[in-house]
């Protein structure tokens, strides 16, 4: 038998149906999401200058380096859900307006997630502290994160908003979150952009590797 590229999905199964191969299954799931396919890539950052000004807009790739087969991606700041810091980059989401907006892959398959264990809360400010977060404001907090039991790079986004937001503190931890809106000083809820389910795939990842 003469081995060769099985490059197409249609290809593996006619190879296991001709018996040239056996496909064995595996309770494995990896988080591979695509940077360059057939017809296009993720969206490349004009503006390569990054400040704590730089908006989420416009992409989350600064370089696409085929020849090294390396991507270099924005990384996000935030806080765990015990006030770590943790950093993230952000691969693909749904629906697609978000998508858009942030410049990754849009993968409407993710809103199977929304009530599943393998997604994990994060939580992102809509009004209060000016920051780095996706819609202007101060950095999100991870109800997860490497290390703990429910962590996963798969997202269900919840959106905080102050009641009165000239009156804006910073939270960094889920305990801060739940004291405040305890408190009636927040108001927190699921998002739903385009009135639909909302997933972001955002590997926790070290910067500093």
């Amino acid at each position: 038998m003469t081995s060769g590229v099985l490059d197409s999905d249609a290809m593996i199964m006619e190879a296991a149906d001709n018996e040239e191969i056996t496909l064995t299954e595996v309770n494995v799931v990896l988080n591979m999401p695509q940077i360059i396919w057939p017809d296009g890539q993720m969206m490349v950052k004009e503006d390569k200058t990054l400040t704590d000004e730089t908006p989420y807009a416009g992409g989350q790739v600064l370089d696409i380096n085929t020849e090294e087969m390396t991507v270099t991606f924005i990384t996000h700041r935030g806080w765990g859900p015990d006030g770590r810091t943790i950093y993230y980059i952000v691969t693909d989401a749904t629906p697609s307006g978000p998508a858009g907006m942030m410049g990754v892959v849009s993968s409407p398959s993710s809103a199977s997630l929304i009530a599943n264990s393998a997604a994990v809360d994060l939580y992102q400010f809509r009004n209060g502290l000016t920051g780095t977060g996706p819609l202007g404001f101060q950095p999100g907090i991870a109800a997860g994160a490497p290390g703990d039991a429910n962590y996963s790079p798969m997202w269900r986004i919840f959106m905080i908003g102050w009641e009165n937001p000239d009156e804006a503190q910073l939270l960094e931890t889920i305990s801060d979150m739940n004291t405040y809106r305890e408190a009636g000083l927040i108001d927190i809820g699921i998002a739903r952009p385009m009135d639909s389910d909302h997933i972001v795939n955002c590997p926790f990842v070290n910067p500093f590797q």
